[in-house]
């Protein structure tokens, strides 16, 4: 009798336990514009027989001549995130923040920089970000070994998402001022100069295929809160690990966002 209820309890938990990615496996992203950037892509991410990660994206529309900041984003822990909706820009702008979309994209899981390490505190490492041709095509394919993943990463590909970052609000080509003003991110971190659009969100794809706003592959949580509480208690993580990035990272490497005085 014992033996029949552990066989079913056993039974219940592979029902309801994802499974993990095989290696070899695809999965495929569509991403789709944020903040009316015009621009669109598709990416690929695939689970290697030796645990590491092979990530392809090919996007068109992005500002030319300029770096993308660009990530996966999610969660291993079934947290409710996803591509966040444009109801999220809370202060009537037009457009979503990178602070305004955090609560509903998560942390940074990867940093998908084009070489050196991947951690999330090599989020804004722009000078090691993919940068978009003069039309405004972006191409990037890199094999992340395993030994840099975060644990879970592989297992748990169908929860995390992809934000590509940096739109033209005022459309001249070029990240700038005029646009949108100073990076809110920025200021935050004690910096100036830094233009809002260089930091702002352009594209954002669910591994699901979701759409933005969709209720992402591993459900919402529900319950007491708990999770609710979970989830804002890293966005505010999030908001942290950039502000520290920022302040690290962009202090010297701000030319790539910042024109000369005679251009702004």
């Amino acid at each position: 009798m014992k033996t029949g209820r552990i066989l079913s309890v056993a039974a219940l938990l592979v029902l309801f336990t994802p499974a993990p990615a095989l290696a070899g496996e695809s999965v495929h992203v569509k991403l789709l514009e944020l903040n009316n950037s015009g621009a669109t892509g598709t990416a690929t991410l695939t689970a290697l027989d030796n645990g590491d990660l092979k990530v392809s994206i090919r996007s068109t529309g992005l500002v030319p001549g300029s770096p993308h900041a660009q990530h996966l984003h999610g969660s291993t822990d079934g947290m409710d995130f996803h591509c966040p909706p444009m109801s999220a820009d809370r202060d009537g702008d037009g457009y979503v923040s990178t602070e305004e979309g955090m609560p509903s994209y998560g942390d940074i899981f990867v940093s998908l920089t084009t070489t050196g390490d991947v951690a999330k505190a090599s989020g804004l490492a722009v000078d090691r970000m993919p940068v978009a041709d003069a039309r405004g095509a972006l191409g990037y394919s890199r094999t992340i070994p395993a030994a840099d993943l975060p644990p879970g990463t592989v297992a748990h590909l169908k929860d995390l998402h992809i934000v590509q970052h940096g739109v033209d609000a005022n459309n001249n080509d070029k990240y700038d001022l005029d646009g949108l003003g100073e990076s809110t991110l920025a200021k935050a971190a004690g910096l100036s100069g830094i233009p809002e659009e260089a930091t702002d969100p352009a594209l954002c794809g669910m591994v699901s295929g979701a759409a933005a706003g969709s209720v992402p592959v591993g459900g919402v949580a529900t319950g007491d809160g708990s999770a609710q509480n979970n989830t804002k208690t890293i966005w505010y993580a999030s908001v942290l690990t950039l502000l520290a990035a920022l302040a690290t990272v962009l202090v010297t490497r701000r030319r790539l966002f910042v024109l000369p005085r005679s251009q702004r």
